[in-house]
């Protein structure tokens, strides 16, 4: 099943509250979180008492994606809340080891654990943390920015983690983030992605459930 995944980018924070009701009402099952912390990315969003905020006005699955610079010291604040995925990022770590301890650390606390890699990160770097992850977020744009063109060398790092998932039997979920919409949904989701983030695309779409309907119902 392909899952449309709303981003709370580039809703105004002032207004996010309500914009997450709308999308409750639509019958979206999954919230993509950006967490920006103004260091590993320029940009600076979503506070941990705003997402605290969101989650108590929703029943919606939350999809939380770090991008922060100290994941290590900070994702314990994040394990709290009624959340489905934590993602953190790739590069936000020197020693892999504490990595896989922060993805331990998120699978002790009941949550699934993904890992996000940048544009230029190479899939072959993440390939042997597959098999420890629920979740691998393909971003097709760099972090940090809503409203960026798609990235087209996406659509192979989305194909070679899809060829490893099928040749070791694997079970996380591909998910792609940066410039979707309705012209590149379909190529993203033949290559193998199965959780499409949509910010501005789906924010100033003028039919929100029209949009939804057409992306999921894709394959």
């Amino acid at each position: 099943m392909i899952r449309v995944c709303p981003s709370t980018n580039p809703c105004s924070e002032d207004k996010l509250v309500e914009y997450v009701k709308e999308l409750q009402s639509l019958g979206v099952e999954m919230l993509h979180c950006d967490v920006m912390d103004g260091y590993f990315v320029p940009a600076k969003c979503l506070s941990l008492e705003l997402l605290k905020e969101v989650s108590k006005n929703t029943l919606m699955a939350l999809d939380v994606h770090l991008m922060i610079s100290n994941p290590k010291a900070q994702v314990k604040n994040y394990l709290t809340l009624p959340l489905s995925y934590l993602t953190i990022h790739y590069e936000a770590f020197e020693n892999k080891k504490d990595m896989l301890k922060v993805i331990e650390q998120i699978h002790n606390a009941g949550k699934l654990a993904g890992i996000s890699i940048k544009p230029n990160t190479n899939v072959e770097e993440i390939e042997a943390y597959l098999p420890y992850i629920d979740l691998v977020l393909v971003m097709s744009v760099e972090p940090g920015k809503s409203g960026q063109k798609f990235m087209l060398d996406a659509l192979d790092k989305i194909k070679a983690l899809d060829t490893i998932k099928k040749e070791k039997d694997l079970n996380f979920k591909i998910e792609i983030d940066g410039g979707i919409n309705l012209e590149n949904a379909e190529d993203v989701v033949m290559a193998g992605a199965q959780m499409l983030v949509m910010g501005n695309a789906f924010y100033n779409t003028e039919s929100r459930k029209e949009l939804l309907e057409k992306v999921e119902n894709l394959k």
